[in-house]
């Protein structure tokens, strides 16, 4: 172990020192254990599959079309699977702090490009907590401007000011999934709040996140967060795993789901368990409440739920919901566990009026959605019936 007593332990130098070494020679110690498909590999070059340091695969949640970005793309590897999984109509960018791993892919990129008949791949940098600096363009102004003065300064103040709002690596609401492989807990613990919000900023509305990542059972104690082996090798830096979740939900996320959970643990120290998790979020509950007299029945198998704002949906009850929400219902994750009930007449939009949706569990009326004077009788649904007037 590599414990620093006398000063604090510099995260961003100890992480940048440990992937440069691995981007040259395979660490085979920062690896956790993950089984994809050879199909999808067979197009990637063996250095970079012998550099991948990843926990988890975030990329079977991909589909087709899908603009794709990667934080802490390292070698690549997530990137060229992705590739392929969005294919010619879809577009990837990776985005690493790390010059060996950007020199890696990048030599990559042509070689995968070959082998699939198209290239949709490009590889940016950037620190993940800041994807709006493009860390390439800030290198060509340094070059040409080098700072020696406090005016020098100032104008290179100005620079980043202009970079992040005119030419930003990756703009606001521009892609359509944000992916990760155990990148998050190499950041720095005062930069993660930034990190999810970046996250959260760069997606689309109805985007999602997809993060493998290392987590613990345990608080990890300050004496092992100042052990810069343990860092660098995602175990120091790891979220409690509870916490990860709720760092999806400060940011703004719903329909946060644990989508793949080690059961045996990945290492052990000092009784603390770390283990590899994949993380599903969602953005879009953002915006206006309006009633259009739709509800929603949930399913079950549990008597009540409640949602990420705070609907409490109780097994087999028509529960009224505003417009914003019937609609993030009838996608997934929720799909599936709802039936969708929607007005006999729709209500249009100038009519619709507020939905107290901070009230909770509202039920609605069957009239409300039929309407008062709806008054029909008809035939069992589906009956068929035989000529003499049976029906069965």
């Amino acid at each position: 172990m590599t414990v620093l007593t006398d000063r604090e332990l510099d995260v961003d130098e100890a992480v940048h020192s440990r992937y440069s070494d691995a981007a040259l020679a395979r660490a085979p110690e920062l690896c956790c254990p993950v089984s994809y498909d050879s199909g999808l590999l067979a197009a990637i070059p063996e250095d970079v599959l012998a550099r991948d340091y990843g926990c988890g695969d975030p990329t079977r949640h991909l589909r087709p079309g899908e603009t794709v970005l990667d934080l802490g793309s390292g070698s690549g590897k997530v990137c060229f699977i992705a590739s392929q999984l969005v294919g010619p109509a879809g577009r990837v960018l990776g985005v690493d702090v790390n010059d060996d791993m950007l020199a890696l892919a990048r030599r990559s990129a042509p070689l995968v490009a070959q082998h699939t008949g198209y290239a949709n791949v490009t590889f940016g940098k950037a620190r993940i907590q800041d994807l709006a600096l493009d860390l390439d363009c800030l290198g060509t102004y340094l070059a040409a401007r080098p700072v020696r003065s406090s005016a020098d300064l100032d104008r290179l103040d100005a620079e980043l000011r202009r970079l992040r709002a005119e030419s930003p690596l990756v703009a606001d609401g521009s892609v359509d999934v944000v992916l990760s492989n155990c990148v998050l807990n190499l950041v720095r613990p005062e930069d993660k709040s930034r990190l999810f919000a970046e996250v959260f900023r760069v997606l689309r509305r109805g985007g999602r996140a997809v993060i493998s990542d290392i987590v613990s059972d345990e608080d990890v104690p300050s004496h092992m967060q100042q052990d810069s082996d343990l860092w660098t090798g995602c175990i120091s830096g790891a979220f409690r795993e509870d916490c990860f979740l709720e760092a999806f939900e400060t940011a703004g996320f719903h329909g946060i789901a644990v989508a793949a959970r080690s059961e045996v643990p990945w290492r052990t120290v000092k009784g603390i368990e770390f283990r590899s998790v994949t993380v599903i979020a969602h953005k879009g509950k953002q915006g206006p409440c309006l009633d259009h007299k739709q509800s929603v029945i949930y399913r079950g198998p549990f008597r009540e739920v409640t949602d990420d704002d705070g609907h409490v949906l109780r097994r087999g009850v028509r529960t009224a919901v505003c417009a914003k929400t019937f609609n993030i219902f009838a996608r997934e994750p929720y799909r599936s566990h709802v039936d969708l009930v929607e007005p006999r007449v729709p209500v249009a939009a100038e009519d619709a009026r507020s939905f107290p949706c901070a009230k909770g569990a509202l039920i609605r009326d069957p009239r409300e959605t039929k309407g008062e004077g709806y008054d029909v009788t008809t035939a069992p649904s589906g009956a068929t019936c035989s000529p003499d007037g049976g029906c069965c």
